[in-house]
């Protein structure tokens, strides 16, 4: 059980929102500081849409969502807090002076764990004087409903730092692993980007439809991989041989496969390509009406599993 009651957010986007509902459905505090006139009430409107879907998966308890207060300025949102969430815009020169703002002002036991979705621990820690209390804790999005959270430590964080980050989270409903060697976009994100790089390539090369590659996905080996990671359900499909079987059978074909894959760029041409793609398959829908759509599927995924992930 986490001792931390008392949070900070730093950055109120998308993401930034989403972790504050998340804290205060979880009974704690959240103060909150981002420097748009309008942050408060984009995080309110956010949070008011968000706990209905909190409450049905059960993580709302007798929380309340009045435990959020806004602050003018980083350093005076951060103190006191116990556990800080930086989710300040991706460019190390912004993080670096949002850290030396705030590092004065951080209590002797504070967290602070960046949502950077790209950038390595290394690079951020560059900004502090003594990076001890940072860690990389990179959620995905919505962090509210999608449990994922990937932490990097290395061996500048404090001794207890990544087992209090990690029992935090837990303590939230997440699922969490460790990176053991940073990279650029993580493992969730990398595992992103070589998928959708081949979207991207077989939607260049005329293979099928930006719409039929997406329904391919989801209609397919996405379900299983809600399931489980793709090295597991290949150790399922060869049976009772397991992984060996299958590598023994299928290593030549995939070795095929991994040779023909494209390698393509995000040139104007295929920006447009595929804004043209998603632009039919949408129909005109706004991306807040796809976000809701998307928001209930997930949720529908989180109820319907929830008691097999024990």
């Amino acid at each position: 059980m986490s001792e931390i009651e008392r949070t900070a957010i730093l950055g109120a986007g998308v993401i930034g929102a989403s972790w504050a509902a998340l804290f205060l459905a979880s009974g704690r505090s959240v103060t909150v500081f981002d420097p748009d006139p309008n942050a408060e009430a984009s995080v309110r409107k956010y949070i008011e849409k968000a706990w209905p879907a909190l409450e049905e998966l059960g993580q709302v308890g007798h929380a309340t969502r009045d435990a959020i207060t806004f602050a003018p300025t980083a350093a005076e949102a951060v103190r006191n807090a116990q556990f800080i969430q930086e989710n300040v815009p991706e460019r190390l020169p912004i993080k670096h002076s949002t850290y030396a703002e705030v590092e004065p002002e951080l209590s002797a036991d504070a967290i602070v764990s960046s949502s950077t979705s790209g950038l390595t621990l290394e690079a951020l820690q560059q900004g502090w004087r003594d990076p001890s209390k940072l860690i990389l804790g990179h959620p995905f999005n919505p962090p509210h409903l999608i449990p994922l959270v990937e932490l990097t430590a290395n061996d500048a964080t404090g001794s207890d730092v990544l087992n209090r980050t990690e029992t935090f989270y837990e303590d939230l409903g997440k699922v969490t692993i460790r990176i053991k060697k940073g990279m650029p976009g993580h493992v969730a994100n990398r595992l992103q980007a070589a998928v959708w790089r081949e979207a991207v390539h077989m939607a260049i090369e005329g293979v099928a439809s930006v719409e039929d590659i997406d329904k391919a996905m989801w209609a397919g080996p996405g379900l299983r991989w809600a399931a489980m990671g793709p090295t597991t359900l290949f150790h399922l499909g060869a049976g009772d041989g397991g992984l060996r079987a299958f590598c023994d059978h299928f290593k030549d074909t995939f070795n095929g496969w991994w040779d023909d894959l494209g390698n393509p760029r995000l040139d104007e041409d295929v920006i447009n390509k595929l804004v043209d793609g998603i632009n039919d398959q949408t129909q005109g829908q706004s991306t807040e009406e796809l976000s809701a759509q998307r928001d209930k599927m997930l949720m529908a995924m989180q109820k319907a599993t929830q008691h097999l992930r024990t």
